[in-house]
């Protein structure tokens, strides 16, 4: 009889992954970049416990989107008073919040949890293709497509 391993936090061994979004679309490197925060990549996986790697995503300025997404998606924000609602195209947020639009693309792909929360601060975007962790030494990950 076979028995199912369940990961322990401490037993969690993370390895630093970095990602270049240098022509990438934004849909496929956030989805490829949230399961390796949750850690799906591992033969360890377990759903409740945090055993995702650290993603770096460099080159945030030049992902891409298809089709005609970058005038007709919009991003929205409420400040909570009235008339508070601020709308943004993906076309705005490509040219002046690159690193924001990658981080809420990513940020949907993830659980909406506690567990959630812990695994989003473990992804570090960078518009430039410089990064400080170079003392991590990240691993390359490649995105298909």
């Amino acid at each position: 009889m076979r028995q199912t391993t369940m990961a322990k936090p401490a037993d969690v061994t993370r390895t630093w992954y970095v990602v270049d979004g240098n022509g990438q679309t934004l849909g496929r490197l956030a989805s490829t970049c949230a399961h390796v925060l949750k850690g799906k990549h591992k033969p360890t996986y377990t759903p409740n416990v945090d055993c995702g790697d650290y993603v770096i995503v460099i080159n945030a300025d030049k992902v891409e989107m298809t089709g005609n997404k970058l005038n007709t998606e919009k991003y929205y924000n409420h400040s909570g008073y009235f008339g508070g609602m601020r709308v943004r195209t993906a076309k705005e947020m490509k040219e002046k919040y690159p690193v924001e639009w990658v981080e809420r693309a990513i940020k949907g792909m993830l659980p909406h949890t506690k567990l959630g929360d812990v695994q989003r601060g473990h992804v570090f975007v960078y518009a430039g293709s410089e990064h400080p962790h170079a003392a991590q030494k990240p691993v390359e990950l490649k995105v298909r497509g």
